[in-house]
């Protein structure tokens, strides 16, 4: 089967603009086969949206975007096809939802005290439904259009708020990718070229760092994103294949909330994943939903 697909995408149960159900709709006006739902260490919108590609034909990978710290460091790791239900991923997860909900008040009330007219039933508006969390905060100052894009008020007001209020933790890379694992997931390690990520380091850094990542259960990393440079793209490359890592990839889409990037395409087209990095990653995975026209082995969610 040909045809590009997504692998890093954003709803608004975290920081992007779509609904997940919408977002199948958004992949198909794209031309895309296939596409992952990867929110902000939330998996709230993975059913939402596998229902919505069952019914148009669209390949789906139920996933998320973890948090994870790691010698130091922050990193984000792509969690792809696991089951949500298994009882090692749920004990880890309801940790992490416990943090990421966690002193809401506090928080609006230091956007507060930081000059912003916020009070806690603005955010309830913006919890559409779903658990109060620092999201439903950072989509609340997005309606106030503060800025043209969602960073900004990440780095202003509530990366601030969740280091003050002791918040910002998170799992280890070394607990949470053999977690992943046991719930039939592949790991994934998201733009190793951001500080949410390996910057600051040496290539040959870099290139320890994901060989001792490798040898903790990380499977993979994106072997393209849209702002890699040349350079990037090239590392990436090379580690996926001297250490026989899967390759992902994805455009990290957002919507309206970094809306530079489009939905399987990138930014100015740069970013164009093949339908094999889908396939690819079925044996590995135990949810999916199938494109229309596709058959595979395996279980389908």
């Amino acid at each position: 089967m040909s045809g590009e697909i997504d692998l890093h995408v954003h709803s608004l149960v975290s920081d992007g603009s779509f609904q997940p159900a919408e977002l199948v709709e958004e992949a198909k006006r794209q031309g895309l086969v296939a596409f992952a739902l990867t929110d902000h260490d939330s998996m709230i919108g993975d059913e939402e949206a596998a229902e919505a590609a069952r019914a148009n034909g669209i390949g789906f990978l139920p996933g998320m975007e973890l948090s994870v710290d790691y010698r130091g460091r922050l990193l984000h790791i792509v969690c792809l096809g696991f089951d949500a239900e298994h009882p090692s991923f749920q004990r880890m997860y309801r940790w992490i939802r416990s943090v990421k909900e966690a002193k809401i008040p506090e928080i609006v009330d230091y956007v507060r005290q930081k000059g912003i007219r916020l009070s806690l039933e603005d955010v309830k508006d913006h919890a559409y439904g779903r658990p109060l969390d620092r999201y439903a905060v950072m989509r609340c100052l997005v309606s106030f259009h503060m800025y043209d894009r969602a960073q900004p008020i990440w780095d202003n007001y509530l990366n601030p708020a969740v280091a003050e209020l002791g918040l910002d933790i998170n799992v280890t890379a070394e607990e949470a990718l053999p977690v992943i694992h046991e719930a039939g997931g592949v790991t994934s390690l998201a733009h190793f070229h951001k500080s949410i990520g390996l910057r600051g380091m040496t290539r040959a850094e870099q290139e320890q760092a994901i060989v001792h990542l490798h040898g903790m259960g990380l499977d993979g990393m994106e072997r393209w994103y849209p702002n890699y440079s040349e350079e990037d793209a090239d590392f990436a490359a090379e580690m996926i294949k001297k250490y026989h890592l899967l390759p992902t990839a994805g455009t990290d889409f957002h919507g309206a909330n970094r809306p530079e990037a489009v939905m399987g395409h990138g930014i100015d087209g740069n970013v164009s994943v093949p339908f094999s990095f889908f396939a690819n990653l079925l044996p590995y995975c135990r949810k999916f939903v199938l494109p229309k026209g596709f058959s595979a082995m395996g279980s389908e969610s």
